[in-house]
């Protein structure tokens, strides 16, 4: 299984320590330093069957100060891919992939059902 994470960020850290408690094992992904790519993230999104939307880091600084709600709707999935895979703070976080699963972001829940 991997998880993309950053560092700093708490949900992230709250998705490991989960991830602990449950005693599942993971490869740990530093989004900013390794970020996705191109490829990664068109098998992951067709892999996750949510929204190519989802995958973006919408409460992100960069995600605001490059306007992207407006500009988005505008943009095919084509480069939607390709601005994701140029910047790891660009895409949502924690990020998991276990085979045919893949989570975005860190709801509880969500990650009991899929990963237990």
């Amino acid at each position: 299984m991997l998880l993309l994470c950053y560092s700093k960020c708490s949900t992230c850290k709250k998705a490991k320590k989960w991830l602990d408690d449950h005693g599942i094992s993971y490869e740990d992904r530093e989004i900013k330093t390794e970020n996705p790519t191109v490829e990664e993230l068109k098998s992951w999104h067709e892999a996750s069957g949510l929204p190519l939307k989802r995958f973006f880091n919408t409460s992100g600084m960069l995600y605001k100060d490059m306007k992207l709600k407006d500009k988005l709707p505008a943009m095919s999935e084509e480069e939607q891919y390709q601005l994701l895979a140029t910047d790891g703070m660009l895409v949502k976080r924690p990020l998991v992939i276990n085979g045919q699963t893949v989570l975005a972001g860190f709801k509880e829940a969500e990650w009991e059902k899929a990963l237990l």
